[in-house]
């Protein structure tokens, strides 16, 4: 890396053995290694290697080895995780290739390798409008999200195709964006738990076996339930909901499904889906993060306001949490630099609240009130209000607020409150 620039990262692409003229692409299987070992034994370990040397020398590369590295790998093996993210090779612009991309990228958060993706628009042949803008909004949620073609293909930027398809493109990839909040959160879980980012329906709803096969539609953490659409000139698709939860139009907020059942029931609907919509729905009894505001890069959202979006359960109650570091370094792990926010709101009884209490390493602690200007949350929406408070208040201060009858949606608009700090508000 001599030379280089803590901004310069790594794709490690052909990183596996390869014999382009061998029966299987590769070594044959029982081809030994100086130290008598089958070629069997080591084929993925050596990928998974590759990645790590990648990863471990960029770090090295990097002032005060205090910048996180980036390396996208082809070739992997159990471990992998640690060092960076995969996709899953050479793919082609063709619907069943876009159709079996899901069921892939869970099979490899079931391994616990939750950076994953799968070629936007394919990787060879042509896409055209409606297969390009399905593969998409299909991308955009998946963890790792990215277009890629082989040099013979035309080109694929969204640009390249009408304005219809680069408006419904442009509008996907901003909803990916203004997620990258949640997104960041739920990989901090992954770090900590294990849990996956991207789930099977049926590990957060392990009792309904109706969900033990289904692979076309996934969960995003516990909250985000995602149906891309993979068939041709589809106008809707049927998606299950878990009974055990109410679920909102990630969109609209409007209830999508909301018949109370038991832990192991599982409800049928079909929904609308054209061109111009992929299925998202909020669980009821969450609480996610939003950033608003278009940006150049990521780097520049990151003092921007946070929006909080609640989805309110069949108990008028929801929590969530919002990780929080700087994003580059690795003060989060070395020096305890982090801080996690967890939201819960109430408005079952006559006392009703919405909290936030903070943990706050003890790496941020003395510059909490510095930080706390760059963490602001500037909005507070919540989904399934169905009688209009007549005040909300904040420490003694009266909040304004809007309240929609016809959707049941209140918005509580700067609130002057911060991420990094405990609050409580009243409704009454």
């Amino acid at each position: 890396y001599g030379g280089s620039t803590p901004s310069l990262f790594t794709w490690n692409d052909m990183n596996e053995p390869s014999v382009f003229n061998g029966p299987e692409v590769s070594m044959q299987k029982d081809l030994r290694n100086l130290n008598g070992d089958e070629h069997r034994e080591w084929h993925n370990i050596y990928g998974m290697l590759f990645q790590r040397a990648t990863s471990e020398g960029q770090v090295l590369r990097n002032p005060g080895n205090d910048v996180r590295p980036f390396v996208l790998s082809r070739a992997f093996f159990a471990g992998s995780q640690k060092y960076g993210a995969i996709w899953t090779g050479d793919n082609t612009a063709d619907w069943s290739h876009l159709e079996i991309a899901a069921p892939m990228l869970l099979g490899l958060n079931v391994a616990a390798l939750s950076f994953v993706g799968a070629d936007v628009g394919g990787f060879f042949g042509n896409p055209d409008a409606e297969l390009f803008t399905r593969w998409m909004q299909a991308g955009a949620y998946q963890p790792f999200f990215r277009g890629h073609a082989h040099h013979d293909s035309k080109r694929k930027e969204p640009w390249m195709f009408d304005e219809k398809t680069l408006e419904r493109t442009r509008r996907v990839s901003m909803a990916r964006y203004a997620l990258l909040p949640m997104w960041y959160t739920v990989f901090h879980e992954a770090e900590v738990t294990g849990m996956p980012v991207m789930r099977t329906m049926w590990m957060q709803y392990p009792k309904a076996e109706s969900l033990y096969s289904v692979d076309h539609q996934y969960m995003i953490g516990a909250d985000l339930l995602v149906h891309p659409v993979t068939k041709p000139g589809a106008t809707e698709v049927e998606v299950l909901f878990p009974s055990k939860d109410i679920w909102y139009d990630a969109e609209s907020l409007a209830v999508a499904a909301s018949e109370p059942q038991n832990d192991i029931a599982v409800m049928s609907k079909v929904v609308p889906a054209d061109l111009d919509t992929i299925p998202v729905y909020q669980r009821g009894g969450s609480i996610i993060s939003r950033k608003l505001r278009l940006r150049r890069s990521t780097v520049m959202m990151k003092p921007d306001p946070y929006t909080l979006y609640i989805a309110l359960d069949r108990e008028s109650k929801a929590k969530g949490a919002l990780y929080m570091d700087d994003e580059e370094t690795f003060g989060y792990s070395s020096d305890s630099k982090y801080a996690i926010a967890r939201f819960s709101i109430d408005l079952s009884g006559a006392a009703a609240t919405m909290t936030n209490s903070v943990e706050i390493g003890s790496g941020w602690s003395p510059a909490v009130q510095e930080l706390g200007s760059s963490r602001l949350v500037e909005r507070v929406v919540i989904a399934g209000l169905e009688r209009k408070p007549n005040a909300i208040s904040l420490e003694g201060e009266i909040l304004n607020f809007n309240y929609d009858s016809d959707t049941n949606v209140l918005v509580i608009r700067n609130p002057a409150i911060s991420a990094l700090e405990s609050w409580t508000m009243l409704f009454s």
